[in-house]
């Protein structure tokens, strides 16, 4: 047989991993926070016939875990697999133990929570806002078409970027009359909404405030470039003002909205659940696990019904033995989900109780692989485990990620790198605003505190705190 050229056959060996379903919906409860566990878990009770959820007013009974280690049973004696499942129904009734690990709200906290949840209203949007107030315009039928076409076309934060000329081409209307309809759209509320640029949208404010014909238009339709990079001098110069005049001038600008549609961004509602609380209790540290949105779950007796009305088909045998299984391997991963990130919260606590006591500035370096040795369990498993989750600390909410941090070794001990950031972002709060600190002052003034830095990572970390550099900090 003749061989096609360029053609040939190679044997590889590789190994690969291949996680069992099982596992992969394990790691992937452990992931999610609770609000995707709640309702992911809804998604299963929909989908398993043979698992409910049990009222979370119900008394509670600690978990035998030892049943999670039983022998499998042979598939050919359903009958005595049957009897043990029956008995698993009662075992497996509650997985949340009656430890100190179980947060309980008072009355009178759960009527607050719930008020909370009930007063939170769903904020409107942008285009919603702007087409309600079309119809107290003297628009036409056909401008108002154009204005919902306008609308359609902002971006969330209010401005135009489409060229009109652009929309004029795609659309077939009239440029003349896209430019009438979008000079009507800018009188609409937020003020500056409409506009095609950061300097329209500051000139449409001005504009609202009658002054389109004062200095801080000029400096706004002249000089914003040279406005956003503190070049004062530049522009009492060309204005024949002095350095303070156009320093007031820009106070006034800067009380300016940049992002007119920003009061109507969706992303800004983001509610969160704190999946861990940390209180002190008698001068101790205790965590507490908020199992509030983790649905407490049971086996249910339907299979009994279904043996007892005599349906002993292999193929109904093998439904109920699927699902009991299924149910019952949920209800371990959950209790398991819960455990792994209570265990990890306890070193949490232990590690970092002078941020507990005094605040960011004295929060320790901590690793995943630390807590990890110390848990008993993959560095992966810390990382999935504290990915989108939340503890409440009495200094506030925080990602638990955020505990984990790198640092410097100083003359007091170990430093982390968000304790080092907080030393800068407070040097820069006190600072003299005539004579802004420089990188290099800022790294004398933390070796003096015992933090031996380089000026580069002064400038990398005020970076990432979004503090400007000294010149254009400077106000005169």
């Amino acid at each position: 047989m003749a061989q096609v050229p360029g053609l040939q056959q190679v044997q590889r060996l590789s190994l690969q991993q291949v996680l069992a379903p099982q596992l992969q919906q394990s790691l992937h409860l452990l992931q999610v926070n609770a609000l995707e566990l709640n309702a992911l878990v809804h998604e299963e009770l929909q989908q398993n016939p043979l698992l409910e959820e049990e009222p979370k007013d119900d008394p509670q009974v600690e978990v035998e875990t030892a049943t999670a280690e039983r022998e499998p049973i042979p598939d050919d004696d359903f009958k005595r697999e049957f009897e043990v499942l029956s008995k698993l129904d009662d075992e497996w009734r509650e997985y949340f133990a009656q430890t100190n690990s179980f947060r309980r709200r008072s009355p009178e906290q759960e009527e607050q929570y719930q008020h909370f949840f009930e007063s939170i209203v769903e904020r409107e949007s942008l285009p919603h806002h702007l087409l309600g107030q079309i119809d107290d315009t003297e628009l036409s039928a056909d401008d108002h078409k154009v204005a919902e076409l306008l609308i359609g076309s902002l971006n969330d934060d209010g401005y135009l970027l489409s060229p009109l000329e652009e929309l004029a081409i795609n659309t077939g209307l009239p440029l003349e009359q896209l430019e009438r309809v979008l000079h009507e759209l800018q009188t609409f509320h937020p003020v500056g909404v409409g506009a095609r640029n950061l300097r329209e949208c500051l000139l449409i404010q001005l504009d609202r405030l009658g002054k389109s014909e004062s200095l801080e238009a000029a400096v706004v339709s002249q000089h914003l470039d040279d406005l956003g990079r503190k070049r004062f001098p530049e522009i009492a110069r060309a204005l024949n003002l002095t350095v303070e005049d156009i320093q007031k001038i820009a106070n006034f600008i800067s009380t300016l909205e940049p992002k007119p549609g920003r009061l109507f961004n969706a992303e800004q509602d983001q509610y969160v659940a704190a999946d861990v609380v940390v209180q002190e209790i008698d001068g101790q540290y205790t965590v507490l696990l908020n199992n509030d949105h983790v649905p407490h779950l049971r086996i249910s007796n339907a299979y009994k019904e279904l043996m007892v009305r005599g349906e002993q088909a292999r193929e109904a045998r093998d439904y109920v033995r699927e699902k009991i299984r299924a149910g019952k391997f949920l209800i371990k991963s959950i209790h398991q989900r819960q455990q792994t990130i209570y265990n990890i919260a306890k070193v949490i606590v232990e590690r970092q109780c002078g941020f507990l006591d005094k605040g960011i500035s004295h929060l320790k370096p901590l690793t995943m692989g630390q807590v990890a040795e110390v848990v008993g369990v993959h560095e992966t498993t810390v990382s999935r485990a504290v990915a989108n989750k939340y503890m409440q600390t009495p200094h506030g909410l925080f990602e638990m990620k955020f505990f984990f941090t790198p640092g410097f070794e100083t003359a007091g001990g170990a430093l982390s790198n968000t304790s080092v950031k907080d030393h800068i972002a407070k040097l820069v709060e006190r600072e003299d605003t005539d004579k802004p600190l420089s990188d290099q002052e800022i790294v004398a003034l933390l070796k003096e505190q015992g933090i031996p830095i380089a000026r580069r990572t002064v400038a990398k970390y005020r970076s990432e705190l979004n503090i400007l550099p000294s010149n254009l900090r400077k106000k005169f």
